[in-house]
């Protein structure tokens, strides 16, 4: 199984790839897609369109998983990270690529243990599990790492129907 993790947004939409099979999982690449904030927002949304596609293309995942978008008190941010996010889901949706939308505290919760859990420590948990160094920075193409890996983690029981 190849999942393609994303972590949303206008400016910076990071991206991680992760294989697993019985021997392990393993990360394949972890990266970030970044506009430019002068640059009008639809020319940004073509621009994240078309990478996001040609890592679809290049890369192949049998599914993805991408950060559910919350609006919090920026509602300028929160206009962005769901554009791009609506961008993220048609590039799949074209692809013919099945998706599920994680919460950060559900993507935390599945990897530490804690929905709660700082960002460090999760970071520390996707080290430990992929064999990392240190995990990708920046923090978004990270983030994505840990979603596309929560997916990897729940593979099972949506197979089984028990989540969706």
């Amino acid at each position: 199984m190849f999942v393609l993790g994303i972590d949303p947004g206008l400016t910076t939409t990071g991206y991680a790839l992760v294989s697993g099979a019985a021997s392990g999982e393993r990360a394949v690449a972890a990266g970030v897609v970044r506009t430019a904030a002068g640059t009008p927002v639809e020319r940004r949304l073509l621009e994240l369109y078309r990478d996001l596609t040609a890592i679809v293309a290049d890369h192949r995942p049998d599914a993805a998983a991408i950060e559910r978008v919350f609006v919090n008190r920026n509602l300028q941010t929160a206009t962005g990270v769901l554009r791009a996010s609506g961008v993220a889901l048609l590039v799949l949706a074209e692809a013919g690529i099945p998706v599920t939308e994680y919460t950060p505290s559900g993507v935390k919760k599945a990897l530490v243990g804690s929905g709660d859990a700082p960002k460090a420590q999760v970071q520390r948990v996707l080290e430990m599990r992929l064999g990392l160094g240190s995990a990708p920075k920046p923090a978004d193409a990270s983030d994505a790492l840990a979603i596309a890996l929560c997916h990897l983690q729940h593979l099972p029981a949506i197979r089984r129907g028990v989540l969706r």
